[in-house]
């Protein structure tokens, strides 16, 4: 799926309008006011609103799914691997928050893509606890009951996009690395 340069635009414009409005109060007329033309004029590019956010989540699930992919395919320990999970996460926050946010906040609105995302979100759970069971069988983890950690890391995750707004001054290097510590070591001392 290569979007011409104004779909891109359409797109963006409207991830931000979700984002501070949310999917369902914003309207084709909404996006169109914003960027300085007639309503009309977006269906020259764009069929519907729907269309804009299905391409927004799911672009952004399966750059999650294919950023995995290649964490997987590593002979890394499991730890490493969560570590680039988090670096995964971070990456993607911090370049797209306004999709992160329809990610989140809207996949529920999606129509014909709702399976598809579903499955999707379904894979990368799935990895992502796949990951956290080995390495407890490796005894690199705690032997702790691996659906809580993927719930609490993911939880974390999952909410960058609200948080790394407010945090300009804070490069994705050194965030990756503190959630890392937190989230993999905790805060004891």
């Amino acid at each position: 799926m290569n979007p011409s340069p104004r779909k891109l635009e359409i797109i963006s414009v409207a991830s931000t309008l979700f984002k501070e409005k949310g999917y369902s109060a914003v309207t084709m007329r909404d996006i169109a006011k914003v960027m300085g033309i007639k309503a009309a004029s977006l269906y020259n590019h764009i069929q519907n609103k729907e269309e804009i956010l299905t391409f927004i989540i799911i672009s952004l699930a399966e750059e999650f799914i294919d950023g995995l992919e290649k964490i997987k395919s590593g002979n890394n320990d499991c730890i490493y691997k969560l570590k680039q999970i988090i670096i995964l996460h971070v990456d993607i926050s911090s370049r797209n928050t306004n999709g992160m946010a329809s990610l989140n906040n809207d996949w529920m609105h999606l129509k014909d893509q709702l399976n598809h995302y579903l499955a999707l979100r379904m894979e990368y759970e799935n990895s992502f606890r796949n990951i956290i069971s080995k390495g407890i069988l490796k005894n690199e983890i705690k032997n702790i009951n691996p659906d809580i950690m993927v719930f609490s890391i993911l939880s974390t995750l999952r909410s960058l996009y609200l948080w790394v707004p407010k945090k300009d001054d804070m490069e994705p290097s050194l965030l990756a690395a503190n959630l890392s510590e937190v989230l993999l070591k905790g805060i004891n001392k």
